[in-house]
């Protein structure tokens, strides 16, 4: 009895198909758990006030965006952010009814949790993968106690993940493009996706879904481009700023480099050297594998030319739900690792991917959960210490070291649901 006991509970911890089980459990207890923080744990002033200054001066008719500031400053963020937190400004009573924001947020949390824990099922992980995703500190804050409008990003990055998984590859685009008019870090992903467009749904539809990214994002910007009220030239530079200068006081992930260094353009310039170059790793070695090209140039060639812009099906097979989790994540990391500057909410973006990264590299459970909780303290200590943030960058460049070795995803099985939408499609 006592053995048929322990197989029970291992399988239900190891089995991928008991995944089914696991899931609606843990999204239960989530919901249990969201709603005592909410009526226990005291919510957090940071930059909700200051979004609802933004929407209130965009209503009372504003159109040059450097004009639309608050307390803790202007509006950097593409208009769909404007758009989201308008109409939790007018659920919310202009934002003063925290506690309506708040259950909005832990919806908002569940239902991001949800489609993460899909995105995990689709690549067939253990179940046991799964319980780091609800453990986090730092991600349970960022939603219910500061309502970052980073989590309206992450639910848009994990949405278009889960599309691109089921081989829905128009969606898949635009929905990643809806994420990028909240906040361009979804940029970091780009590199990634036109790889997996390109290669599993051919290069006319990669091009006919960047084309609907860059539309959606002029059409949700029109009330800022016209020359009689906005300033366009002012709302692009101000919304999509890659030069933007920040804070030392705020950084999470560059605290044991000195200010004057942290300041300086060579470091930016070196950080965006590095960046272009671990991307150009990724390339070679991993994004452009399930088309067997030699190199770049072969590849653009290949799918340009000589495959006239056509989906091939032998190598659309190949960009399987594990590729698709692959590349996308592992782009983000690679972005996170080099950036200039990451602050709090950027954890939003990567909590629920380390567990995944860290698996994939072919590490247990004891490699996923020790790594993955000394990256958790690293991003719960405040303010940020020399130490802390040198395990951010520690844990970050073991991430993508782990989406570089590991193992080809060729001979893992897609879950049975996505099979027979591979068939359905070559029929």
């Amino acid at each position: 009895m006592p053995d048929s006991l322990f197989s029970k509970g291992l399988r239900l911890l190891t089995d991928p198909e008991a995944t089914r089980y696991v899931v609606p459990l843990l999204v239960l207890a989530e919901a249990a758990l969201c709603g005592l923080i909410i009526l226990k744990v005291p919510y957090t002033e940071i930059d909700w006030s200051t979004y609802m200054i933004h929407i209130q001066k965009y209503w009372s008719g504003e159109r040059v965006y450097p004009k639309i500031t608050g307390p803790t400053g202007p509006c950097v963020y593409p208009a769909t952010y404007l758009y989201i937190y308008s109409a939790l400004h007018a659920v919310t009573d202009g934002g003063k009814d925290i506690v309506t924001g708040q259950i909005i947020f832990a919806i908002l949390y569940l239902t991001t949790l949800a489609l993460v824990m899909q995105c995990y099922r689709n690549v067939n992980a253990p179940p046991w993968l799964l319980i780091p995703l609800v453990l986090s500190k730092r991600l349970h804050s960022i939603f219910m106690l500061r309502l970052f409008n980073d989590c309206w990003a992450t639910l848009f990055l994990w949405t278009s993940i889960y599309l691109l998984q089921r081989r829905k590859w128009e969606a898949g685009a635009l929905i990643w493009g809806v994420g990028l008019g909240v906040k361009m870090v979804l940029l970091l992903a780009a590199p990634a996706l036109a790889f997996i467009l390109i290669q599993g749904a051919g290069f006319f539809v990669a091009l006919f879904g960047g084309a609907s990214v860059i539309m959606l994002q002029i059409i949700t910007a029109i009330p800022f481009l016209d020359p009689k009220e906005g300033d366009a030239a002012a709302y692009f530079h101000q919304a999509f700023d890659f030069g933007r200068q920040f804070l030392y006081k705020w950084t999470v992930n560059w605290r044991f480099v000195a200010e004057e260094t942290f300041l300086s353009k060579g470091f930016a310039v070196g950080l965006l050297v590095l960046h272009i170059s671990v991307l150009l790793v990724f390339i070679q070695t991993r994004w452009q594998t399930p088309s067997g090209s030699p190199g770049l140039q072969t590849f653009l060639r290949r799918f340009v030319i000589q495959e006239k812009g056509a989906v091939n099906e032998d190598v659309a097979a190949k960009v399987t739900p594990t590729f698709v989790m692959d590349a996308m994540l592992g782009s983000m990391a690679v972005g996170l690792l080099c950036a200039r500057s990451l602050h709090y909410q950027f954890y939003a973006y990567l909590g629920w991917a380390t567990p995944y990264l860290l698996w994939r590299s072919g590490g247990g459970p004891a490699w996923v959960l020790l790594n993955w909780a000394a990256q958790e303290y690293s991003w719960l200590v405040f303010p940020s210490t020399e130490f802390s943030s040198m395990l951010v960058v520690f844990e970050l460049a073991i991430q993508v070291l782990s989406g570089l070795i590991a193992p080809p995803v060729d001979h893992m099985r897609p879950p049975t649901h996505v099979q027979r939408q591979v068939r359905f499609q070559a029929r």
